[in-house]
């Protein structure tokens, strides 16, 4: 028997089936990126972002799209970190520092004097070390996609210079929120206080900090040489930094999209490298020029054997470090 279907009905059954074709091969909702950059337009980390988001639009024919956000007015890092967790925010390029909070894994790079020198750092972060971070980063919502520079730190001050970790007693240093920063300027005999960058320089001119400590870029685009003219070259922290996006922004895309992204991201390490090198040169000339005063530290042999207790405490209260510094010694 045959049965007859109605012309209504025919016609309803090939509407259904033209909308599940228009469903299937329809291209994916554009997904409209919010990021987080703490720097001012025209610094590295943020012309390197700029080219990620550009370059993943691109790559995944504009199914990925965003803007960046420079001057942290997103908020502070830590609260970004955060933001980030929860999906606030979709992307954001986080220095390794604050992470440690919130993925104690991570704090094995804020270890004073952990690399050799900025190349080591970058081997180390290429390589099986900066998978294992990336996996433990992954379980606390942020994926991280590439490793951007922000060369080394060093201290510097409104006072006097600092050869020794002695000149260092009694004086007040901001340092980022981590308990390592804490314990690392303590073991040396100054005071350290937590607090956000952007308060960095009133606290300087007023005297709330006596100093600080960061890499020459920063000193030089936030203007703290106006107000802390000593920089010395203790060079104790050689920190990565991330470009991450949020785990919740990442399960949305497909993996051909997820892989273009992270490609994307890969080559903006690469353009921020050579930025960060070429700007490096730049600021630490502009200083010069400006009358700063640069303290060479040849031996910092004293300032390295000051960390022992920093290490201990660090390995007693998160035993996972201690093979992870055994593999960044052991990078060559």
């Amino acid at each position: 028997m045959i049965k007859k279907f109605s012309t209504k009905k025919i016609g309803s059954a090939l509407l259904v089936s033209s909308a599940l074709a228009t469903a299937c091969f329809a291209p994916l909702a554009q997904a409209d990126w919010k990021g987080w950059n703490v720097h001012p337009a025209g610094y590295p980390v943020t012309v390197a972002m700029e080219s990620f988001i550009k370059e993943a639009e691109k790559a995944t024919d504009g199914r990925v799209s965003g803007r960046v956000y420079n001057g942290a007015i997103l908020g502070s890092q830590e609260d970004a970190i955060q933001m980030m967790q929860v999906g606030g925010i979709d992307f954001a390029e986080f220095n390794l520092g604050p992470i440690g909070a919130s993925v104690p894994e991570v704090n094995v790079v804020s270890l004073p004097f952990i690399f050799k020198n900025v190349e080591h750092m970058h081997r180390v972060m290429d390589g099986p070390v900066g998978d294992e971070l990336s996996k433990a980063m992954e379980k606390k919502g942020i994926i991280s996609l590439a490793w951007y520079d922000s060369g080394s730190r060093s201290f510097y001050d409104s006072r006097k210079p600092i050869k020794t970790p002695e000149d260092m007693k009694g004086m007040k240093f901001r340092v980022m929120n981590n308990e390592l920063y804490v314990g690392m300027v303590e073991a040396l005999g100054g005071n350290a206080t937590p607090m956000a960058y952007s308060e960095v320089y009133q606290s300087l001119k007023t005297g709330v900090v006596d100093g600080a400590e960061n890499n020459w870029p920063s000193y030089d685009s936030s203007n703290h040489f106006e107000v802390a003219k000593y920089y010395s070259l203790t060079q104790h922290l050689i920190l990565p930094e991330t470009l991450s996006v949020s785990a919740k922004a990442w399960a949305k895309l497909s993996p051909a999209d997820q892989k273009a992204v992270r490609k994307a991201a890969q080559d903006s390490a690469m353009l921020e490298r050579k930025l960060w090198a070429e700007k490096v040169t730049e600021s630490r000339q502009k200083l010069i020029d400006a009358g700063i005063e640069i303290t060479e530290i040849k031996d910092k042999s004293a300032f390295q054997d000051a960390m022992a207790p920093v290490y201990a405490k660090a390995v007693k209260d998160n035993p996972t470090l201690a093979p992870l510094i055994e593999k960044i010694r052991n990078t060559n």
